[in-house]
């Protein structure tokens, strides 16, 4: 099942396996930690990394917007690694992407890369806010830290959570973590690893892997 859908803070939010929420009232698709251009980063300090990564995620994004009924993408911080991300290849394919989707508003809310790689160029016709940026009943962030009044969904921390077998096998997953004050998106981008979760009493658990989402059980 690559759809499964949640019922939070009276919303029905549909988490996907390809790392990312759909909002069918708001009609919104939501990802974090995109980090367009890390690999080329890498690359620029003569670390042998995969190429191709940026290519990869936007095609997996494309494919999420030609697949939902989407008016807007919010992007949960990091949509750009660093300064050294905006190569001329890089560049030539945002503008590729950006211009089959026209239609539908991007927004940005700034991440801590995000701060350092600065604003995307203005020919993309991203939005940018700082956070928190509130549509009711979230706000949306990147920094995963409770808010005074709304509860949080947020990226930042790249959440995976093991598995383990009886001969000791062990599978990191990415995850939602589903939570009365602050949720979390696994990463979007193809090269950005993963930060292992222990979740508390009452966090729900969803793992993505292959092209399902499934529950973990309690």
């Amino acid at each position: 099942m690559n759809t499964y859908p949640v019922e939070h803070c009276g919303e029905t939010l549909w988490l996907l396996a390809d790392k990312a929420i759909y909002w069918p009232a708001r009609r919104t698709l939501l990802v974090a930690d995109v980090h367009i251009g890390k690999a080329a980063s890498y690359r620029a300090l003569h670390q042998p990394v995969p190429r191709g990564t940026t290519a990869a995620t936007l095609a997996r994004l494309e494919t999420l917007l030609n697949s939902y009924d989407c008016e807007q993408l919010i992007i949960l911080g990091d949509f750009l690694h660093a300064r050294a991300a905006l190569s001329p290849g890089t560049l030539a394919s945002l503008h590729a992407w950006r211009s089959r989707h026209r239609a539908v508003k991007m927004v940005l809310v700034r991440g801590n890369h995000d701060r350092h790689a600065g604003d995307p160029p203005a020919e993309l016709r991203i939005e940018v806010r700082d956070e928190p940026l509130l549509l009711a009943p979230f706000a949306l962030q990147h920094d995963p830290k409770p808010h005074p009044s709304h509860p949080v969904l947020a990226g930042h921390v790249h959440p995976v959570y093991v598995l383990r077998g009886r001969a000791r096998q062990r599978l990191r997953l990415p995850c939602f973590l589903i939570d009365a004050q602050v949720s979390l998106l696994p990463a979007f981008g193809e090269f950005t690893g993963g930060w292992r979760v222990e979740p508390g009493s009452g966090t729900r658990v969803f793992l993505a892997g292959g092209d399902q989402v499934w529950a973990l059980a309690e």
